[in-house]
């Protein structure tokens, strides 16, 4: 056997031993990390703030359930809500309390408006007999720790008979 044949068989058994290392350590972290289920996020109140200069400011009430045993330490939360393809409103936060498990806690964020997507809305409704608008409200919540990034959206109509 010559030396170089010798040392293809070494770098084999290393690059081996590496990738069942590597896989080991993947399967532990699966394994490590609990199945969440996603929180249920449901929209409650809506009220106008004054006006600070910016644009129409809105407090917006929103209900997290967390349907899982373990407790969600939430960093941040981003929404938005759309109502026929444009962008209304959206707002982030990142004071969220913590939601211990099969609880639910309410949360009050400030949202801003898209004055330009309103006033293209407003002019689309002119034009058009519409019998329903299509909404979709959309959320990203990130959490601390090792629970991966959760995303919500919930679309519907909402009739104008």
């Amino acid at each position: 056997m010559s030396i170089s044949s010798m040392h293809f068989r070494n770098v084999d058994r290393v690059v081996k031993a590496l990738f069942l290392a590597v896989f080991a350590a993947m399967a532990g972290c699966a394994t490590v990390m609990p199945e969440m289920d996603p929180p249920r996020v449901s929209f409650e109140n809506i009220r106008s703030l004054p006006a600070e200069g910016a644009g129409p400011r809105f407090e917006i009430t929103l209900r997290i359930a967390n349907p899982n045993e373990q407790s969600l330490d939430i960093a941040g939360i981003s929404y938005s809500m759309d109502i026929l393809d444009k962008e209304l409103i959206s707002g982030v936060t990142n004071e969220v309390p913590v939601i211990e498990g099969y609880t639910e806690e309410v949360v009050t964020l400030e949202a801003g408006i898209n004055l330009f997507d309103v006033l293209r809305l407003v002019s689309g409704l002119g034009d058009s007999s519409l019998e329903a608008l299509e909404y979709r409200f959309r959320a990203k919540i990130a959490f601390r720790g090792l629970v991966p990034t959760q995303r919500i959206e919930e679309s519907g109509t909402i009739d104008l008979r």
